[in-house]
C-alpha cells in the first residue's frame, strides 16, 4: 500500500531574525517572484568561485529563465527563502531551497548559497538548520544535495549535520550529502 503526502503548505510562516556572529541582525523569509531583481544583484555580487560553488559552473549572470526558475517558486513542490539585511534596500545575502522529488514526494534536493562577505558567521548553519526542520515538518524524510568534491567547508558542514557522504554518479568531482530526518 502506498500512503501519498499532503501538499505542504504554502511557506508563508512569519519573516524570522536571526542575530549573527558579530552583532549582526538579518532577516529570513520566503522568496516570491518580485524578489527576481534583488536575486540577480545577490548572484551578481557572489564570486566566481562562490556561483561555481553553488551551481558546479561559472555562471557569469542567471539567464531570464532560470532566474524565473529560482524566485518564481510554488512554497509546496519547490520551498525557498532568501536572508537579507537591515541595511537600506534589504540587500539578499543568502539564497535556501529545497524541491521536492517529483517521484518521491518524500525526498527533496537542498541548495544554498551565502554571499562571501557573509560566510564564516554561521549563516550556512542556520540554514541548513533551517531547511531541514521545515522539510522535516513538511513529510520530507530524505535531503539530498550534491557538492563539489573541493568544497570543504560544505562538506565539513554536512559532517557536522550528521549527513552521509557518498561517492557521485557523476564522477569524483561531487559528492552527494544525504541528510536523512526520519
Amino acid at each position: 500500500m502506498t500512503t501519498l503526502l499532503a501538499p505542504a503548505p504554502v511557506a508563508t510562516e512569519a519573516p524570522e531574525h536571526w542575530m549573527l556572529a558579530g552583532g549582526h541582525q538579518v532577516r529570513l523569509r520566503p522568496i516570491g517572484a518580485a524578489d527576481a531583481a534583488a536575486e540577480q544583484a545577490f548572484f551578481s555580487a557572489l564570486s566566481l568561485d562562490s556561483r561555481h560553488k553553488r551551481f558546479h559552473v561559472g555562471l557569469r549572470e542567471l539567464s531570464p529563465a532560470l532566474l524565473k526558475l529560482l524566485t518564481d517558486v510554488d512554497q509546496r513542490q519547490h520551498v525557498a527563502w532568501v536572508v537579507e539585511t537591515q541595511q537600506p534596500g534589504h540587500p539578499v545575502i543568502a539564497d535556501a531551497r529545497y524541491v521536492h522529488e517529483d517521484d518521491h514526494p518524500e525526498r527533496a534536493e537542498f541548495a544554498l548559497a551565502v554571499a562571501d562577505d557573509w560566510q564564516g558567521r554561521g549563516l550556512g548553519r542556520r540554514l541548513i538548520a533551517h531547511l531541514t526542520a521545515h522539510a522535516r515538518q513538511h513529510g520530507v524524510q530524505r535531503l539530498h544535495g550534491d557538492i563539489l568534491a573541493d568544497n570543504r567547508r560544505m562538506l565539513a558542514l554536512m559532517r557536522e549535520f550528521g549527513a552521509r557522504l557518498q561517492a557521485h554518479a557523476d564522477g569524483a568531482q561531487l559528492v552527494r550529502a544525504v541528510l536523512s530526518l526520519g
